[in-house]
């Protein structure tokens, strides 16, 4: 079963409706450009912090923003779709913000799961996540995957003599 793609509005909702429901809520956050399987551990250690794992996906904006120029190279559908598509994701959600603040406060997860390479306090979200009673979890495999490293090495072995 693939994970369900909500909208951005129908968040605060979702948030709502799992708590109603004793459900234990994990959030996660990434562009998710180019899915590599530093992103798949990522998620399957977020998963592991709840019953239900929710995956935000930054819009192309915030992509263009946070990455540069000639980012993203999947518009933010497909990379929602494919996100959504691995097991470990229960839902998924695109928000335009550079960071998930105002996702987090509709959301209120119980669990903001961020990758190793952040610590509990570098996490950008860290004080508003502390202040809304949210844990941090460092979760995932050492951060030696990246997309920018992937795209580097596929323009070294394909670049034209």
């Amino acid at each position: 079963m693939n994970a369900q793609i909500i909208p951005r509005e129908a968040a605060a909702e979702l948030g709502a409706q799992l708590r109603r429901a004793g459900r234990r809520i994990a959030f996660a956050n990434g562009c998710f450009d180019v899915l590599h399987a530093g992103h798949v551990r990522y998620l399957q250690a977020a998963k592991q912090q709840g019953d239900i794992l929710v995956v935000g996906v930054n819009s192309d904006p915030s992509v263009a923003a946070l990455k540069g120029p000639g980012r993203p190279l999947l518009p933010a559908e497909a990379r929602a779709e494919l996100v959504a598509a691995l097991e470990p994701v229960d839902y998924v959600v695109i928000f335009d913000e550079l960071n998930v603040e105002p996702l987090l406060s509709e959301l209120r997860p119980d669990v903001h799961c961020k990758g190793p390479d952040y610590t509990v306090e570098t996490v950008p979200e860290g004080a508003l996540a502390k202040k809304l009673g949210i844990s941090v979890a460092i979760v995932g495999d050492p951060k030696d995957h990246s997309t920018r490293g992937m795209l580097a090495e596929i323009a070294r072995r394909y670049r034209k003599p």
